[in-house]
């Protein structure tokens, strides 16, 4: 979909919907990017928007509809729960705001396609975490790759292993339920990864277990309560990519043994180890055939954290140009993790059907804290 320059000029205003923890990590940015303006922070419990709002210095704060209504907030910060990512996203579209939604995209595909298309009739960006893949860590990568240091690009691996958060996470039971488990939490980080090397997915086959039907929480006020595990907590996913590569995914829950942020993508000539794609930053490590030790590769650019991706949204609005972390790509990730979870249930291969559009790499001084509008 292509945009024309938006016809306001100067900085963009941003309202946040959603006043939970996450915010902060959005606040701490969005409030210091010059290119932005947040003028508003709006949630359902209108005191935990003043109480962000009086510590971000935010002007107004209040219920959702102050936010959707606003006449000088042009693009809505979508940070609620996931179920209800859509019914806010379709709110702000309706009201003629762009919209950057917190992952999941939706939790099914009617609802997401229904989304994309709603935003399209209305000429309306929308955009999805993660932006990690913003971030220096992995757009080094990117360019590691595509000067051809690896050679051709050929396979990957994931891996994201713990024991599960009921042991730390005061209320956790919903992410042992429909559209969570650790697939859906933690795929779109792995999975965008994968995508940004090697483009659209096209087929997927998977297996899935659960090893206990319920789990204990282990800390907080809920301590002891158990509650039922509706999902698997271990999928093992292959998928195959439009260019013929292949890669090979860990999403667990069940293991004593914590390994995370594991990405690895093998070329023709070396393999590179990728840093967390859950972060925006860290090292990398190009291991060339024969070599006992990798050459480490210290990530360049913007690492600021959340938010990179409403930046460039905003920018891309003022410019006309294309944003990077589009809700096609979001779907299309979200494709992939519900045709995963299909082939779980019918231990076949599941062709996924959509496409995530191909996305400019981020200029190496590309400076989020350079006014530019």
């Amino acid at each position: 979909m292509s945009f024309a320059p938006s016809t306001r000029k100067g900085t963009v205003g941003v309202a946040v919907i959603g006043a939970g923890n996450i915010s902060k990590q959005y606040l701490d940015n969005l409030t210091v990017f010059p290119d932005l303006k947040v003028l508003v922070i709006a949630d359902l419990f209108v005191d935990a928007a003043e109480a962000r709002a009086k510590e971000y210095g935010i002007p107004e704060f209040g219920a959702p509809e102050l936010a959707l209504n606003h006449p000088d907030v042009e693009i809505i910060v979508n940070l609620t729960i996931p179920a209800a990512h859509v019914e806010v996203a379709t709110a702000a579209v309706n009201a003629g705001k762009h919209v950057w939604t917190e992952k999941p995209f939706s939790l099914d595909r009617e609802s997401g396609l229904g989304l994309l298309k709603a935003a399209d009739a209305a000429g309306i960006r929308l955009g999805t975490a993660p932006d990690t893949f913003l971030g220096a860590g992995l757009q080094t990568a990117r360019r590691i790759i595509e000067r051809g240091d690896i050679g051709t690009p050929l396979t990957g691996m994931t891996t994201f292993q713990t024991p599960g958060p009921e042991s730390w996470h005061p209320n956790p039971a919903f992410l042992f339920q429909h559209g969570a488990g650790p697939l859906f939490d933690m795929g779109p980080y792995y999975l965008t990864a994968l995508i940004q090397t090697f483009g659209s997915i096209r087929k997927v086959a998977a297996v899935g277990s659960s090893a206990k039907a319920t789990r204990v929480i282990g800390s907080g006020p809920k301590a002891g309560e158990e509650f039922a595990v509706e999902v698997p907590t271990h999928v093992s996913a292959m998928a195959q990519f439009e260019g013929g590569q292949s890669s090979h995914s860990v999403f667990s829950f069940e293991s004593p043994r914590q390994r995370m942020g594991f990405v690895e993508i093998t070329g023709s000539e070396a393999t590179l180890s990728l840093p967390d794609p859950n972060y925006f930053d860290g090292d990398l490590k190009l291991w060339r055939p024969g070599a006992e030790e990798p050459e480490i590769i210290p990530s360049t650019g913007p690492a600021n954290g959340r938010g990179l991706g409403v930046l460039d949204m905003a920018r891309a609005l003022r410019s006309g140009a294309p944003h990077r972390a589009t809700g096609e790509l979001a779907y299309h990730v979200l494709d992939t993790m519900v045709s995963i979870s299909e082939s779980v249930e019918s231990g076949s291969f599941v062709d996924v059907t959509s496409n995530a559009p191909a996305s400019a790499a981020l200029p190496e001084d590309w400076a989020p804290e350079t006014a530019t509008l």
